[in-house]
């Protein structure tokens, strides 16, 4: 039997929704019940009716689904589907940081692991990022972690001082500012649109900077014919879905291949998705306690983001 025809059998049988991020392979997007970025990930697992979530995203992902539904089955086709930001922020060093500064208020990027979250005041995606700084108190030092290149472009919009916890993502960090001012030459028609965790420089070149969702929807509502993405690959399939008579072409980074794949993101794929349902493993499994502390700032991005 065809293998996409096994998971949506399989998916029937356990009455569960797939739930994909834009970084996904297309062949995921495609059979998912819903598509979109941490935010709407975040939003629509939480309105959901199912009683079993596949999150097809990374780790944290799956996470913050967990953290808001507790009575839900919460299954991620592979469990070494990590994030480079996450990683680089751990609890103990975290909390030896947070300590040194005066009473923080604490944004953590919802790039983060459960105990980060615990720690946290409040969380934010590059969807409501702006939003949320703009309703910190102006009297509280912010500590923002752990993208130090979304943290720096939130400094320059919003004018607030922040510290910040110095965390970068492996694929945005590798745009190559030399391939991209060629690649521009070539289109010079291009709209350069860039996702907020790039590097400054590569941001000054930038028509549109904005999350994956307002980069997505940028594309469809630009008048362009051309555009520059620089951001995960996964995004172009989307794209090109929406606005299938427009030419997208990837940002170059510093490997050659000009690929941008997230190797955590790409760990998912149609034959662990099958097994997952199959087996209703691997599942998300969290102490009650971490939870509840981690519930608390993603409730308050969620009430702020309404």
């Amino acid at each position: 039997m065809d293998l996409i025809q096994k998971i949506k059998e399989e998916k029937k049988r356990l009455n569960a929704v797939l739930v994909a991020h834009f970084y996904q392979e297309g062949a995921i997007q495609d059979l998912a019940d819903f598509v979109g970025d941490s935010l709407a990930m975040a939003q629509y697992c939480e309105t959901s009716e199912a009683q079993t979530l596949v999150v097809c995203g990374v780790r944290f992902m799956a996470e913050t689904a967990k953290i808001l539904n507790p009575e839900k089955k919460v299954l991620l086709p592979d469990l070494d589907a990590g994030c480079s930001l996450a990683d680089s922020c751990q609890p103990k060093a975290f909390e030896y940081f947070k300590n040194k500064l005066k009473d923080p208020y604490v944004v953590m990027y919802i790039n983060s692991n459960p105990e980060i979250k615990a720690l946290s005041d409040v969380i934010c995606t590059s969807s409501n990022a702006e939003k949320i700084i703009a309703s910190v108190p102006p009297d509280r030092t912010i500590l923002f972690g752990p993208d130090r290149h979304l943290g720096r472009y939130l400094k320059k919009k919003s004018g607030r001082d922040m510290v910040l916890w110095q965390g970068v993502c492996i694929v945005h960090e590798t745009f190559n500012e030399e391939k991209l001012l060629k690649l521009m030459l070539e289109h010079p028609q291009a709209q350069v649109i860039a996702h907020p965790e790039c590097e400054e420089n590569i941001l000054n070149h930038a028509h549109f900077v904005g999350s994956t969702a307002a980069l997505l929807k940028y594309s469809q509502e630009n008048k362009a014919q051309e555009f520059i993405v620089l951001t995960e690959s996964g995004i172009l399939h989307q794209m090109q879905k929406a606005s299938p008579h427009k030419t997208f072409i990837q940002g170059p980074d510093d490997s050659g291949c000009n690929c941008a794949e997230c190797p955590y993101m790409r760990l998912n794929t149609l034959e662990k998705l099958y097994e997952c349902l199959k087996n209703e493993s691997p599942e998300i499994i969290m102490a009650e306690s971490l939870r509840l502390e981690a519930q608390k700032p993603l409730r308050k991005m969620l009430e702020l983001s309404r």
